[in-house]
């Protein structure tokens, strides 16, 4: 995992725990920064990925002498010796005083207790292996396959989940005995076994105190993204802005722009196909906010040279294809940044995404009582309507927030996994890895002040709970992940203003009048950056940052299809039944646009199959 820390290396082992690291310099670019790296009185030992920006604050907090502990006197400002500190002062809790995105491991050299964190929203990575008897963790699951003996049996049930989402869902990796971290949660590994505690999460930020006054929310909003972009322009290392020209990372970048004392350097990529290209949109926003602007347009030859990297940049089936660009914007931006702030999380917490109206559509009762027959009725209509058949075609309300994620993505709802399935890959997808998560793994919950589990007060509206499970799902294991994996490829890190988690807590107690208003998407979000940038420069529809995916796999990626979804290649895996994929490449080419994700999650699961070596 170079590529993650090109800059220095360090290693440490005690006989029992082995802890490396590779360094990317952000704060204090000195040797004083070097990990692992020792707790003042030599008893703990850390090694930390990622950023806490209030690092100063909490130093300065421990260098005062308290009542129960006498003042820490710090060697150096860095943001490693600040949590090192803290944690050998306040203990486990110490995480609540956290503003930043992280993932770290400390290690008690005096208990032998090994303490592991993921920040709240998983914006870092962090994966572990588990057998029941050996224990290892790291960054990418590249890193953990490097150790010898490893028992890395395939997990059917995350090939299941994966055909439905397109990501493999935290706590579930592709391998049985390789798990994910969930956000939010910290872990003591120790000769007892593992222990894991949620310390954050999502519902139990809601409460009953729901901001409705639109001049209460504007000002609350402005302020807290002016602090959160504020804390994330720290760094020693020059730093830029990736600028689509939507509405997220726009405000984003005038914000930066506003606080910055240099020339704000920002990154967009276009396509040479004018239906995907928002780069002109991109430009003007940058030559509004006279930022340094760079660009690069991509074409079908660009996205060539990277499809081969998908599965050793993801390590495990991963097929959202806007990480295609967000490569190519990264490796743009390394030539001049090493330090990238990003607009992800604007579109969960404030209600961008057209599922979210769909989750309102399919509440309504009149909607629920027709939507049997109105299905069966659009099966043989145009692609628009057999998709919004689709929509209305799912088994129960229990997992209805991942029934309309998954079609609003293209992706296979759950019957038709059911279908494409192989029997093998079926049955033992019912089956939960390494003799179930929960024979091993002990989760408790974090108790609020009355010893209870901390619980959501209030009942949300449909657009809510399909926000939420995005926040909890979608975000962290496609959103993040992708960004993650693509910029520090390049040895950039990358930022993300609005998942400062009082943003979100913020977020989550905002009225859903002021995020979709008459049609209006983001539209509290809208208003704060109209007073940035002027609303002619967003009167267009919402495109995403996507790669015309479907128009390719026709053309110049056909080979794809002829290559990954042959009879041969299907049958040599074995996970699918040929049948069913032969009737999706028909439908495909016989004009049912919508299948173009359907077709490229197999290409992607079998090019990962063929790289891995897998066998039946």
């Amino acid at each position: 995992i170079r590529h993650r820390g090109p800059d220095s290396e360090g290693e440490y082992f005690d006989g029992l725990c082995g802890l490396g690291h590779r360094r990317l310099s952000i704060i204090v670019l000195s040797e004083r920064g070097s990990q692992p790296m020792f707790s003042g009185d030599g008893r703990y030992v850390i090694v930390y990925n990622g950023e806490v920006y209030n690092f100063n604050e909490i130093g300065a907090k421990m260098g005062m002498a308290g009542v129960d502990a006498p003042k820490t006197v710090l060697r150096s400002s860095s943001d490693t010796e600040v949590i090192l500190e803290a944690f050998a002062r306040y203990g486990t809790n110490f995480v609540h005083e956290l503003n930043g995105m992280f993932a770290f491991a400390i290690y008690d050299t005096l208990n032998k207790d090994l303490y592991i964190y993921r920040d709240r929203l998983g914006i870092k990575p962090l994966y572990f292996y588990w057998d029941e008897k050996n224990f290892a963790f790291a960054s990418e699951i590249k890193a953990l396959k490097k150790l010898n003996n490893l028992d890395l049996t395939i997990n059917h049930t995350a090939i299941r989940k994966f055909l439905h989402l397109g990501y493999i869902p935290a706590p579930h990796s592709v391998y049985k005995n390789i798990f994910k971290l969930q956000s939010g949660s910290w872990m003591k590994v120790n000769k007892d076994g593992i222990e894991i505690k949620k310390y954050w999460n999502v519902t139990s930020k809601i409460t009953n105190n729901v901001i409705t006054h639109k001049d209460q929310a504007l000002v609350k909003l402005s302020d807290l993204l002016i602090s959160s972009v504020q804390y994330q322009l720290k760094s020693d290392v020059p730093f830029g802005v990736f600028l689509s020209g939507g509405i997220d990372s726009s405000l984003v970048t005038a914000q930066a722009v506003m606080l910055s004392s240099v020339k704000v350097n920002t990154f967009s990529i276009g396509f040479e196909e004018n239906s995907h290209n928002e780069s002109e949109y991109a430009k003007a926003v940058a030559k509004y906010l006279g930022t340094s602007h760079h660009e690069f347009i991509v074409s079908y030859k660009d996205a060539l040279n990277l499809i081969d990297s998908i599965t050793d940049t993801y390590d495990e089936p991963f097929s959202d294809s806007s990480c295609i660009p967000t490569m190519l914007v990264s490796k743009l931006a390394k030539d001049y940044v090493t330090v990238t702030l990003s607009g992800e999380g604007g579109d969960e917490l404030f209600f961008g995404y057209g599922a979210y109206k769909w989750a309102k559509i399919l509440s309504n009762p009149f909607v629920k009582a027709l939507r049997t027959p109105a299905s069966a009725m659009m099966k043989n209509m145009s692609s628009r309507y057999r998709r919004v058949g689709k929509l209305l075609d799912y088994g129960s309300e229990t997992n209805l927030s991942s029934h309309i994620f998954s079609q609003e993505q293209y992706m296979f709802s759950e019957n038709e996994v059911t279908q494409i399935l192989s029997q093998d890959y079926l049955s033992n997808s019912e089956i939960e890895p390494s003799k179930s998560l929960n024979s091993f793994l002990r989760v408790i919950e974090e108790r609020n002040n009355s010893g209870n589990i901390a619980v959501m007060e209030r009942k949300l509206s449909p657009m809510e709970i399909q926000a939420v499970y995005d926040l909890e799902n979608y975000l962290q294991d496609d959103l993040l992940t992708k960004v993650d994996r693509a910029s520090m490829k390049y040895y950039i890190e990358t930022r993300v203003p609005y998942l400062d988690h009082r943003m979100v807590e913020f977020a989550l107690n905002l009225s859903p009048d002021l995020k979709y208003r008459q049609g209006i998407y983001k539209y509290i979000l809208k208003q704060v950056l109209y007073q940035y940038v002027p609303k002619h420069l967003f009167d267009r529809p919402k495109q995403g940052f996507a790669i015309p995916l479907n128009k390719w796999l026709k053309t110049s990626l056909s080979y794809l299809i002829d290559e990954y979804l042959s009879e041969e290649m299907i049958t040599k895996y074995g996970a699918l039944n040929y049948e069913e994929v032969k009737k999706l490449k028909s439908d495909f080419y016989n004009g049912a646009d919508y299948l173009y994700n359907r077709i490229w999650l197999i290409i992607v699961l079998h090019m990962w199959f063929s790289k891995n070596n897998i066998t039946t």
